[in-house]
């Protein structure tokens, strides 16, 4: 899918559209491009319309940026300015992660380099370019990410690895319980205890027993609760939330997918 190295030319294309640099963007651009810029100054406390013009406004918050970040300051994103925009996001596909841990120890590692980086939607429900890189690119209200997260780092893990996916992996909290069951690897809230969900494994948050509606991956299974990194929640908990979190949740109309 990726490498880990930084080198534009091997990521995936739809990530190389967010962070390859696409030549200088400057006052009068419209369309994806300025989109772009509008996005990136948000995620980075520099907030603007995102109205894919880039305008006046636009080009003072570009000159803030570039000025809080020690940039020439031209009110032009131009490649320096580019990097410091999409540093982040670079950094979750290279983090720095031993190499010789448990598929447990290592999925759950690159769920941690995400959250340090804070990945927020931006522009409306489900968008950004945190949601389109866990996404392949789709956006939007229909695109809720939580499986989406949760499968990106499970693809890190295992490529880092040299490992095949213990699933599939998908967009879809259903399809994912449904691959589990497949694989002899669903564990029932039941069956749950804090010896069989170690960490790295999956739990699913069920709202009937053929429907599942939030996933996430568990950090540590205490006996009363279990710590997780999600996507697409927020510190209160709900399923469609904006951002990637560290919670800790109750074992009540849990399933789980255990490695």
């Amino acid at each position: 899918m990726y490498t880990f190295d930084n080198d534009i030319s091997q990521l995936a294309n739809w990530i190389e559209k967010e962070v390859a640099f696409p030549g200088n963007i400057a006052s009068g651009k419209r369309g994806t491009a300025a989109r772009r810029v509008q996005e990136w100054l948000c995620l980075h406390n520099h907030q603007v319309s995102i109205d894919a013009d880039f305008g006046g406004v636009t080009k003072d918050a570009v000159q803030d940026f570039q000025s809080a970040s020690r940039l020439p300051v031209t009110g032009v994103v131009d490649e320096a300015t580019h990097n410091k925009f999409v540093a982040p996001m670079l950094r979750t596909l290279s983090p720095k992660i031993k190499k010789n841990m448990s598929y447990s120890d290592t999925v759950v590692a690159f769920a941690k380099a995400h959250l340090k980086e804070h990945p927020l939607e931006v522009g409306g429900a489900n968008r950004g370019p945190w949601v389109r890189m866990y996404m392949k690119g789709n956006e939007g209200k229909p695109w809720a990410w939580c499986a989406g997260f949760t499968t990106f780092c499970m693809q890190q893990a295992c490529e880092m690895l040299n490992l095949p996916m213990p699933i599939k992996g998908s967009f879809s909290c259903d399809s994912l319980a449904a691959q589990a069951k497949s694989a002899g690897l669903f564990l029932r809230e039941r069956d749950a205890t804090a010896s069989t969900v170690p960490a790295g494994s999956l739990f699913l948050v069920r709202r009937t027993s053929t429907d599942w509606t939030h996933v996430g991956l568990v950090t540590k299974a205490e006996a009363s609760s279990f710590q997780t990194l999600e996507g697409n929640t927020n510190d209160d908990g709900d399923r469609e939330g904006y951002e990637v979190c560290a919670r800790r949740r109750g074992y009540g109309k849990k399933d789980f997918v255990v490695f």
